[in-house]
């Protein structure tokens, strides 16, 4: 009896130790970030469910959903949806999952609609992700769905019939049944930090950049510019500026376009050395940093501006 008692006093002392301990921690704060808000909560629960859970109001039709294709979306994935050199294909492939080289694409391979409504919406289009209304998504939903003969070419797209829509290859989704095998992480052999950064998309073919350019312009020969300072402009605007500036993606400046380079040259050279080095964000589109290959050194970045000006005429 006297045992049980001592027990339960020590266990109730230790209960209340463990409480005050939880109290005193519970009332400390270390001032590192803060409570998020409706709005910014808001802004990343933006996925959708495949039975329309999370899908705003709104609406898209086939017919206008090619115009915005076009004008948005043809320029990489093709005007069919076969996708140009190495982009994404995007319709067709319909029955090909068992052979040898299946076509993996929205019709023949994608299980819901509404991946395809939520991924246009949070990526697309290339360099310029959620910046399509909700009815542009529809529409474009709308169109890659009859690219992909799953609808009519008068139907129009809503939140309340997407749902309704069954993919052919949904049925070929299904839940992994094999169990969960944690390896030992391999901590041998590792590049070192100077190998991955050095590495380039263009550089290993990552990048398909055929269909926007099928000839590198010569760099403009001035007697003031070495041969070494010319090869370095050439191979940084290969590297890293080719794919946006020589088809206009994401509001881009065009290569020897003189108007859309006179506009920039008025900002003066050191605020375009900046934007590059830095990225820039504008009203009409999108510049990241160093085009996206930060292991450019900032001389290098600096000698593709002056190339891209000197096309255009600007010095």
């Amino acid at each position: 009896m006297f045992k049980t008692l001592k027990f339960s006093v020590l266990l109730g002392v230790l209960l209340w130790a463990v409480f005050v301990i939880y109290v005193v921690h519970a009332e400390t704060r270390f001032n590192i970030g803060h409570s998020p808000t409706t709005e910014q909560i808001a802004g990343w629960d933006i996925d959708i469910r495949p039975d329309g859970f999370g899908l705003p109001e709104g609406s898209g039709s086939v017919e206008s959903g090619e115009i915005l294709y076009e004008e948005k979306c043809a320029s990489c994935h093709g005007v069919f949806g076969e996708g140009e050199d190495r982009w994404p294909v995007i319709a067709g492939g319909i029955g090909t999952l068992k052979e040898e080289k299946p076509e993996k694409t929205v019709g023949s391979y994608w299980p819901y609609v509404s991946t395809l409504w939520d991924y246009i919406h949070r990526a697309m289009p290339f360099l310029q992700p959620q910046s399509l209304t909700d009815n542009e998504v529809y529409a474009l939903t709308a169109y890659v769905l009859y690219l992909n003969d799953q609808v009519d070419d008068d139907f129009v797209l809503t939140k309340h019939n997407l749902p309704t829509i069954t993919l052919p290859n949904e049925k070929g989704f299904f839940i992994d049944p094999r169990p969960e095998v944690l390896n030992s992480r391999c901590m041998t052999n590792c590049l070192t930090t100077e190998q991955v950064s050095s590495w380039s998309a263009a550089d290993l073919g990552v990048t398909p950049v055929g269909h926007l350019s099928n000839l590198v312009p010569a760099a403009s020969q001035d007697s003031s510019e070495s041969d070494e300072e010319n090869a370095l402009a050439m191979d940084t605007y290969k590297k890293a500026c080719i794919i946006c500036h020589d088809a206009g993606v994401a509001g881009a400046p065009i290569l020897g376009d003189k108007k859309d380079w006179q506009q920039r040259e008025e900002k003066g050279i050191e605020v375009l050395y900046q934007n590059a080095l830095n990225g820039y964000l504008g009203e009409k589109g999108y510049m990241p940093a160093k085009g996206g290959n930060l292991s450019l050194t900032d001389e290098s970045v600096k000698a593709a501006v002056d190339y891209m000006l000197s096309e255009g005429d600007i010095d």
